[in-house]
């Protein structure tokens, strides 16, 4: 045995532990520390807010059911999990990178040799020439590259950031398809209030002008009068197209978000829309005509209940809690960790690279018996060395454009954490700003409610005529439009601070563990 071989082994051996425990090239990577406030300006009762399922504070089954359905089917999320099984695997091709590779390689041959050719002639010229040949050949051969500076390893960090940022691209993109959800189905609810607040104003006119009339022939009331309402009436039944138009376009965006074609889910959304008003239609239609005063009591006043309230939002955290609960802030700050490991995959070209590669199997042209035996045995072994020695022009290039694109990286998550923490004060302030709006309306509402009894009162007891009830019902019910407005948007405000504050788009195990990186 040859006794340099062992020695050989031994310094492969330590060479190729030395370069698995180097220290890679290139900047090592730490998060920014980024100084935000230390609260957010609209006070809060709690420091730590669970919003992971924040859509059931609104305590409405048929939401909690709709997004349940959109998380479950929306195209969106899709593409987004389509995204994340493509980043996964090129985190696996960046991981299969590092580790050797091997490959088998098997053939059999079987030629009739030519005698035309020089070649031929030759051969035929030798005694005993056989012009069939036969060729077996089978062996294993294996490289591996040597991550010496760690170029490869600067790829898999990169790589494996890019994973991270598409699973939390996808947890944002969750989050957007909840809100978007909540949203809709919540302006659905407000238009279906708004219209049924137009059809009973609509009657109400409809009831006032058939009375003014019935004076105008008696010569009571001057025709100036009865023209007013004919216009006032128009101008209610023109709103109701508006309005069956706005309610048509929120339920085919709800069976969208649903992944549904348009019309799966109309007869139900538009039969919870009903159920609201079905008290006050059912009092309206027991008793037609016979007396306008007592059918118009019946105003829509628990329209406005079919709206969603969200309770009040008491923990919002501090805004540095953004940073590991907001999937979009996740998505820039894994970026700009992919583009800090980039900056060394650059410098690594510097840098020679080496190889290793080896093959051992068995060759024979005599029979297929004979492979395999002692004397046909081949081996080899190559140390391989690559070194971009004369480009050290493009790759300083390289490099300059690989630390540009970490500065862009830095600012963009520099931009989108202060955007997140004005995003959060906007939809804060909005919220309780539409609420005090809401809160004032239902006083008007109960204003005009007290209005309307006290002139009803006043009818039966002959002190004032039915117009003056009709004109109270309308001011009562162009009040409870307003109101319904109102709630509207102080539901979808609420929305629109779950979805700033990052609810629902991954759970906190999955945030802390991205976040600890």
């Amino acid at each position: 045995m040859n006794p340099i071989r062992p020695l050989i082994a031994l310094a492969a051996a330590c060479f190729v532990t030395g370069c698995a425990t180097a220290p890679a090239v290139g900047p090592y990577y730490a998060r920014p520390d980024l100084q935000l406030p230390q609260h957010y300006l609209t006070p809060s009762t709690e420091t730590s807010a669970d919003l992971s399922r924040w859509w059931q504070r609104f305590d409405d089954p048929q939401l909690d059911q709709l997004i349940t359905l959109a998380l479950a089917q929306n195209l969106d999320l899709a593409q987004a999990a389509a995204r994340v099984a493509q980043a996964r695997a090129g985190l696996g091709a960046a991981q299969a990178a590092l580790l050797p590779s091997a490959n088998v390689n098997a053939q059999a041959a079987r030629a009739y040799q030519s005698v035309e050719t020089p070649l031929g002639r030759v051969l035929d010229s030798q005694p005993g020439f056989d012009r069939y040949g036969s060729a077996y050949e089978a062996g294993v051969g294996a490289g591996w590259e040597i991550d010496l500076f760690g170029g490869l390893r600067r790829g898999h960090e990169a790589a494996l950031a890019e994973y991270e940022a598409s699973a939390a691209g996808a947890a944002a993109t969750r989050l957007a398809v909840a809100a978007q959800t909540a949203d809709t189905y919540i302006s659905l609810r407000g238009l279906q209030a708004r219209l049924d607040i137009a059809r009973h104003q609509v009657r109400t006119q409809e009831d006032l002008l058939a009375t003014l009339k019935l004076l105008l022939d008696k010569g009571l009331v001057p025709e100036l009068q009865v023209h007013q309402v004919e216009g006032a009436l128009a101008q209610v039944r023109s709103s109701v197209p508006v309005l069956e138009a706005a309610q048509d376009t929120a339920m085919n965006a709800l069976d969208v978000m649903l992944g549904s074609a348009p019309g799966t889910h109309r007869a139900q959304l538009a039969m919870q829309g009903a159920k609201a008003a079905g008290h006050a239609a059912s009092n309206s239609a027991a008793n037609p005509a016979a007396n306008p005063a007592e059918n118009t009591a019946a105003i829509p006043l628990t329209i406005a209940n079919a709206i969603p309230v969200a309770a009040l939002i008491t923990a919002t955290g501090a805004p540095g809690d953004l940073l590991r609960r907001r999937p979009d802030l996740i998505v820039a700050e894994r970026r700009l960790a992919a583009s800090n490991a980039r900056i060394g995959m650059a410098i690594a070209e510097f840098y020679p690279k080496f190889s290793l590669s080896g093959m051992i199997g068995s060759a024979t042209a005599i029979s297929g018996g004979n492979l395999f035996t002692s004397g046909a045995s081949e081996a080899s072994a190559v140390l391989g060395l690559r070194w971009r020695l004369f480009d050290f022009g493009r790759i300083n290039a390289q490099i300059v454009q690989a630390r540009g694109q970490e500065a862009e990286a830095l600012a963009a998550y520099r931009q989108s954490a202060l955007r997140a923490t004005a995003d959060v004060e906007n939809a804060l302030t909005d919220m309780n700003q539409r609420n005090r709006q809401a809160a004032t309306l239902e006083q008007g509402v109960q204003a005009w409610q007290q209005a309307r009894q006290a002139s009803f009162a006043a009818y039966q007891k002959g002190v004032v005529s039915l117009i003056e009830v009709l004109q109270a019902d309308d001011k009562l019910l162009q009040a409870s439009d307003l109101r319904a407005q109102a709630q509207t948007e102080a539901a979808r405000a609420a929305v629109a601070a779950f979805k700033a504050l990052g609810g629902g788009g991954q759970t906190a195990s999955e945030a802390d563990a991205v976040a600890q990186r």
